[in-house]
């Protein structure tokens, strides 16, 4: 089951069990939903607003007003870039919650082109105050935030992937999966980069750590496993997105950081999204060949 089918699962099981939860939509994932039979089932709390995004972020807020509990789904352009004032104003300026899931990332919806891709949509979402931001792994990974998200009354923010991990990961923060020695690198892999990651470093004496909720960035679990100076971060998204975290978590400590991700630049062919993965550098053979270059400097 992909992550997209996991969240149609868990989230019309939800809508059936909790008469708080709404769900607004801009014409996206639609047709998934109907399949259910939640749409009819639910019809004053599964909303379809049309294309119409800044619209779909009003209604959200206006839900969250009223008590209720919303779920916000599209492709990310259209959940994050294009509506981004209401997601700062709506909801971030009037303080109330909601729950925004996005699909298509990074590369994911490389047969769309252009618009459908958002690399960036972290990053903006870190620019504003009190969002939480996941970023799962695994189907499993991805079905824990949502049970939590959908209790709670924050401002979410789950990013789904295509690909994910061939294995789900257990436990909260910075999980350390591969130990090093004393003063070995700390490669940290993002959600469903890990994989990747763990193929790039297989002969190598480096710490591998992962994180999959990554505001709040967890500072203190980031210092506890890092033992020498050189840290490697890898992310799906635009690179750097998390390195002034990681700056300042390591104020006081030297420190060396590659940051490794969805490079700022426009790939004008459609192409595949493995295809945009290698051309990014984020495959296993990217990833190993940028850790050869920083680890031999």
């Amino acid at each position: 089951m992909s992550m997209r089918e996991r969240f149609i699962e868990v989230t019309a099981a939800a809508l059936d069990s909790d008469d708080r939860l709404a769900l607004v939509l801009a014409d996206i994932g639609v047709a998934l939903f109907d399949r259910t039979g939640v749409t009819g089932r639910h019809p004053r709390r599964v909303v379809n607003v049309g294309i119409r995004e800044q619209l779909l972020i009003g209604i959200a807020a206006g839900f969250a007003l009223e008590g209720m509990r919303p779920i916000v789904h599209s492709y990310a352009p259209f959940l994050v870039e294009r509506p981004y004032e209401q997601v700062k104003l709506d909801l971030g300026h009037q303080d109330v919650g909601a729950v925004l899931v996005s699909y298509g990332g990074s590369w994911d919806a490389a047969h769309e082109g252009r618009t459908h891709q958002a690399p960036e949509d972290v990053v903006l979402l870190s620019a504003l105050p009190g969002w939480t931001i996941d970023v799962p792994g695994h189907p499993d990974e991805l079905e824990r935030s949502l049970v939590e998200a959908f209790a709670s009354n924050d401002r979410i923010y789950i990013r789904l992937a295509e690909d994910h991990n061939a294995e789900p990961v257990a436990g909260e923060g910075l999980v350390v999966l591969r130990r090093g020695g004393e003063r070995a690198p700390l490669v940290l892999a993002v959600g469903p980069l890990l994989d990747s990651v763990l193929e790039a470093t297989r002969d190598l004496d480096a710490t591998v750590g992962y994180l999959s909720r990554v505001r709040p960035f967890d500072a203190a679990g980031l210092r506890a496993s890092l033992g020498g100076t050189d840290i490697v971060l890898v992310e799906p998204y635009l690179a750097g997105t998390s390195a002034a975290e990681i700056s300042a978590a390591l104020v006081d400590r030297s420190h060396r950081l590659l940051a490794l991700g969805v490079e700022n630049r426009e790939l004008r062919r459609y192409g595949t999204a493995a295809e945009h993965r290698a051309a990014h550098g984020l495959d296993s053979a990217g990833i190993r060949r940028s850790l050869d270059g920083f680890l031999t400097a």
